[in-house]
């Protein structure tokens, strides 16, 4: 017993020791276990119901409150103190995140509106978005009707005025330009934020419910404005900068990159544009970043400064330093706004602040305690900016940079500030830029499956070039527009030789999303190479890099073959992957006059999935929502051969490679697997048939006897020849539903001789063409026929039969199997 005593008492030493840590430990410890709630919270299918919510926010205060009464103890205090105060910090992250998520649930669009003609009146929020065809704009309601009687809406919704690129779809251009800050009524058609779900793809849901928009939608003819609010008198100040750059510059380009760094207008950079920077690295560069507003600040404190010195009176009362700082960081909040507010001004604001406030207290701080408190604020401003790249690419560069400041060899921003010489200020620059070129490579390629191989060099020109010269002319052409001009040559001079850069070959490394395992070693080996270690302990990163630069790619096994059917919106399209070999089927639609599935959708997917060519593109017919996204795609990818059944006229044709047409009675075997085109016949091309009737039909069988059967947009007629024809030869385990299940397909006797298990339709979300058709789904299910909607499913995973939307289900995207009624 008493060496039991003894033990246990050295115990509760070690421990009262262990708890007795320094202020900076106990700081990161706490801004830690905030962080872990946070993010426990975000991994959550749905928020906790009311009660259970309101008594997890009690509990987490009821905690809270004790451990904070003896926190100014923590010096001396145990470790089971510590652990409860962290536990109770983690808990109320949790607590106040779930209670924020379940108000902006609640203030979703009620599902009864979707599609309804409704009355909105409030007020333009938001820099207005322009677009080839139209403009989209954040609205803020302040009233609602439908036929005259009062409705609740979101208070935040985002619209669309379109204009002539689609006459089924798009109604009439504005009246007038529209800004931020006018009021308008408008006639409306809302639905709840949806957006397609991929695998390695961008989440648009989350983008809208971080924004606050609870509905998305758009303006129909009779919008009557009701003049201008007094609100929003920052976005009305981005909006006349923007605007005046735009009619300035005879140069769109040149002009889009101006507004970007004066106003934080990304959207108006063009799509090419931002592939070039992407390609060269230097994409973050045409964003506000971090970069940006700590140069504007130490600007503006050198300004600040040598004008307080020149009244005595003034530096009597402040000091001239301390003026600056504080003059600095309101430059600083000043032009973060005037960007956007986005997370890279955000976490620079917030260190700024961290600064100034430790200056005026007399206390200083770690530079990487003062990155986590940064870290910590931002992510109590917008608990979900943790979901976003940004966030993560933003504050790990600058903490790589303070980490690897420490060796005495890595120099970071000040430290090249106060170098003396050329020389000095060079070998700073080059290090500092070497160290974010590597730091940063690994979360490149976790986020986008890429990272530029000439970045190093692109980022040492440019980034003199925009931070010193664009981004300061952009500013200064604020008062004196004529600089807007100097400014348009630099950037015509940096495009220039950026172009000249993305040309060189292997200009980007891409790999296939890789496993978690591979992402944590690649992680951990990228911190190893610029952490101030021996250089025998630095190299240990660099094997630890190969699983996430060449990560392992699964591919289906001899006689196998995996589909994955894209949720790509109104519109079809489908990856056919066997052992050595890839087939799309269909690109899906273009959505605008600037944008496709086959650039927003399919190359992201085929990138990830570690595809690096296509063996046979096969374009099922000339219909838009078919052939929309071949174009991107063949720019995008090495395609070895192609069929098709379009005309020799059609624009398509002279580049596609390898061209053959399908007709029914080609076979082919790849890898074990069969694949059939059932139709159309050969004879029915030179026959003046609609683009549905000479869909392209193919079959593929796997080793086990699994089929999937692609369909097209077949109607009744070439059903039912299909049936002749082919007889017991249709049947298949899987089928795409026939023209994304129009009345005018799915016979009785097609899907009998069919005969499926599985039905999949690909249609967008509430389509505006009634697909599926509610008598169409009947009859598969009158015959025991499970159905999948891709606006229910996301992407459909053939043979596994996993829906994307339910794999990857978080409580802010749509509800998966959700009623979807058709739109009217």
């Amino acid at each position: 017993m008493r060496d039991a005593a003894i033990l246990w008492r050295g115990a509760s030493y070690t421990a009262s020791m262990a708890g007795r840590i320094d202020a900076s430990a106990r700081i990161t410890l706490a801004a830690l276990a905030w962080l872990a709630g946070i993010v426990w919270q975000l991994q959550q299918a749905a928020t906790l119901p009311a009660a259970a919510a309101a008594a997890l926010a009690v509990a987490a205060v009821v905690a809270l409150l004790p451990a904070l009464m003896v926190a100014w103890r923590w010096p001396r205090a145990g470790a089971f103190t510590l652990t409860w105060l962290l536990l109770a910090l983690a808990l109320a992250g949790f607590a106040v995140t779930d209670w924020r998520a379940s108000q902006r649930l609640a203030e979703r669009l009620n599902p009864a509106l979707e599609g309804e003609d409704l009355v909105v009146t409030g007020v333009i929020a938001a820099l207005p978005r322009l677009s080839p065809i139209g403009t989209r704009f954040v609205f803020e309601v302040e009233a609602a009707t439908r036929q005259g009687r009062a409705v609740q809406v979101p208070p935040r919704v985002m619209l669309g005025w379109y204009q002539g690129y689609d006459g089924e779809q798009l109604l009439a251009a504005p009246p007038q330009p529209l800004s931020a800050g006018d009021r308008w009524r408008l006639p409306v058609r809302l639905k709840q934020p949806h957006g397609a779900m991929n695998p390695h793809g961008f989440d648009v849901e989350l983008w809208l419910f971080e924004q606050g928009i609870g509905a998305n939608g758009y303006v129909r003819p009779g919008a009557q404005q009701l003049g201008t609010a007094v609100a929003h008198p920052v976005e009305r100040l981005r909006q006349s900068i923007r605007d005046r750059i735009l009619v300035r510059l005879n140069d769109p380009a040149a002009a889009g990159v101006l507004a970007a760094l004066a106003v934080g207008d990304q959207a108006a950079i063009d799509r090419d544009d931002w592939e070039v920077f992407r390609q060269t690295g230097v994409a973050h560069l045409m964003s506000i970043s971090g970069l940006h507003v700590t140069m504007f600040a130490w600007a503006a404190g050198l300004i600040t400064a040598a004008l307080w010195r020149r009244s005595s009176r003034l530096m009597l009362v402040v000091p001239a330093p301390t003026a600056a700082r504080w003059g600095g960081l309101a430059c600083a909040a000043a032009y973060a706004l005037l960007a956007g507010w986005g997370v890279p001004a955000q976490r620079t604001v917030c260190m700024i602040a961290v600064v100034v406030l430790l200056r005026a207290s007399g206390s200083r701080w770690p530079a990487p305690l003062m990155l986590l408190a940064a870290a910590a604020f931002v992510t109590a401003v917008d608990p979900w900016a943790l979901m976003q790249p940004g966030f993560w690419l933003s504050f790990v560069a600058v903490g790589l940079l303070m980490v690897a400041a420490d060796d005495g060899q890595v120099a970071a921003a000040p430290a090249i500030a106060n170098a003396t010489g050329w020389r000095a200020l060079m070998q700073g620059a080059l290090r500092t830029q070497l160290i974010a070129t590597i730091g940063l490579a690994p979360l490149s390629m976790v986020f986008f499956q890429q990272v530029s191989l000439v970045g190093f060099v692109a980022n040492l020109f440019a980034i003199p070039v925009v931070t010193f010269l664009i981004t300061p002319l952009a500013l200064l052409g604020v008062l004196l527009p004529p600089l807007w001009l100097v400014g348009a040559w630099a950037v015509q001079g940096l495009q220039a030789a950026l172009s000249l850069l993305s040309q060189t070959p292997a200009a980007v490394w891409t790999a296939a999303a890789a496993p978690v395992w591979a992402m944590a070693a690649g992680l951990c080996g990228g911190a190893l190479l610029v952490l101030p270690l021996p250089w025998r302990l630095r190299l240990l990163g660099l094997p630890l890099l190969l699983p996430l630069l060449l990560p392992p790619v699964p591919r289906p096994a001899l006689g196998e073959a995996e589909a994955v059917v894209v949720d790509i919106g109104q519109g079809t399209a489908v990856l056919v992957r066997t052992r050595h070999h890839l087939l799309v089927y269909d690109t899906g639609p273009q959505y605008s006059a600037d944008a496709d599935a086959g650039q927003r959708v399919l190359l992201p997917l085929l990138r990830a999935r570690g595809e690096r060519r296509i063996d046979l593109l096969l374009l099922s017919h000339r219909d838009a929502d078919h052939v929309g996204g071949a174009a991107s795609l063949l720019a995008g990818i090495e395609v070895l051969a192609s069929s098709s059944s379009l005309a020799d006229s059609h624009p398509l044709r002279a580049r596609l490679p390898a061209h053959s047409r399908c007709d029914a009675g080609q076979r082919w075997l790849w890898d074990g697997v069969v694949f059939e085109v059932l139709h159309p016949p050969a004879a029915d091309h030179a026959l003046a048939l609609k683009p549905n009737a000479m869909s392209c039909v193919l079959k593929l069988t796997t080793a086990a006897g699994r089929s999937l059967l692609l369909t097209g947009d077949i109607e009744a007629a070439q059903e039912a020849a299909l049936v002749e024809r082919a007889g017991p030869a249709l049947r298949s385990s899987v089928m795409l539903v026939p023209h994304h299940g129009s009345r005018t397909s799915s016979t009785a006797v097609f899907i009998n001789a069919v005969a499926p298990e599985v039905a999949l339709v690909q249609a967008g979300y509430r389509s505006r063409f009634g697909h599926p058709a509610p008598d169409v789904i009947g009859r598969y299910a009158d015959r025991g026929v499970q159905v999948v909607r891709s606006d229910r499913c996301g992407a459909y995973h053939w043979p596994a039969g996993v829906c994307e939307r339910k794999r990857a289900l978080r409580y802010w995207h749509h509800p998966a199997g959700a009623a979807s009624a058709a739109a009217r």
